[in-house]
């Protein structure tokens, strides 16, 4: 199986925040495949890439990348300049896909529901003053509410802010991961992430994931430190919500142009709402990460699924690049 598929490259590591997760992802991808017979090479990229893959091209890149540029199109454009095929969605989609408030609006306008939000940059923050603009999202949106980045993952510079006296803080502390924040409705319920992976017959949801933190939210020690958050592969909820659901998310999955391969996170209200909360175009991979029960509930082993995206990918060839 590995012939048909050339030199294998998973992409892995880059510069973000997301580093060290990056890194377990792509070892998770790369030991995956290796136990289905597809070798695979993991590779960090830094400025002796393009060198790299002009002596050693490869035929089809698996990106393991989190943050920044694996995550807002960058290194996919890169790679669709160089006519590589890779896993995963188009430039624009990730573009779309990492720009919070955009994809919420989107999706919004697709008819899904998704909290209501403000989106505040840094030097408006500043600049029309903190105080006064505070109280009017209060005003606005009440409490609690949800501060985040309006880019990234890993719910860097994530917050739940319950108390007025809270909010300052926590958009400082965001601030320092994004030059704009996303402050929506915190909107308690069940969480649950959704992955949609795409075959020959289109989009398809696997079992949702309900996620139950030991300290309540889910941030990033939460994700990542083993023992801080109870999962349960297929989440607890009944027929009809299950299928919603995995409607929402494969209807999120289409409306963003996303492809391959996204998951989506969504919050059930006590009274069976599903809302949209945001999607990630390249999910993580790593022994706690979210993607990889959701394929172990569906019955399927997560190495096949990486070889069949790459023989996907393969098949479809390096993009063709828009000339203007």
């Amino acid at each position: 199986m590995s012939g048909d598929l050339g030199r294998v490259v998973v992409l892995a590591g880059g510069l973000s925040h997301e580093r060290d997760v990056s890194l377990r992802s792509g070892r998770r991808v790369v030991d995956g495949l290796r136990h289905v017979g597809v070798e695979a090479d993991l590779v960090d990229p830094d400025g002796r890439l393009l060198a790299d893959f002009d002596a050693h091209r490869p035929d089809v890149v698996f990106l393991a990348l989190h943050g920044g540029a694996g995550e807002d199109g960058a290194v996919r454009g890169v790679l669709d300049l160089l006519g590589i095929p890779h896993v995963g969605s188009p430039p624009a989609a990730c573009r779309l896909a990492w720009d919070k408030p955009s994809a919420k609006a989107v999706v919004h306008e697709a008819g899904l529901q998704t909290p209501d939000y403000v989106a505040l940059p840094h030097t408006t923050f500043r600049e029309l003053g903190a105080g006064q603009l505070l109280d009017r999202i209060v005003d606005r949106l009440g409490l609690p509410l949800m501060v985040k980045p309006t880019s990234g993952g890993s719910a860097l510079g994530a917050q739940v802010v319950d108390e007025v006296d809270g909010l300052a803080e926590a958009m400082v502390s965001c601030f320092s991961y994004a030059d704009t924040a996303l402050v929506e409705q915190y909107v308690r319920g069940t969480e649950v992430a959704v992955t949609v992976v795409e075959d020959r017959d289109g989009p398809q949801a696997l079992p949702a994931v309900e996620i139950v933190p030991v300290e309540g939210v889910f941030d990033y020690t939460a994700r990542y430190t083993a023992g801080s958050t109870r999962y349960f592969a297929p989440a607890r909820l009944a027929p009809e919500t299950a299928a919603e659901v995995a409607r929402v998310a494969v209807r999120a999955h289409q409306v963003l142009g996303l492809r391959d391969l996204s998951r989506t996170d969504l919050v059930v209200t006590p009274q069976g709402v599903v809302q949209f909360l945001e999607v990630n175009s390249a999910p993580g991979m790593t022994e706690t990460s979210l993607t990889p029960m959701a394929v172990e509930a569906a019955g399927r082993d997560l190495g096949e699924v990486c070889r069949d995206l790459l023989l996907q990918a393969r098949r479809r060839g390096g993009a063709e690049l828009t000339r203007v």
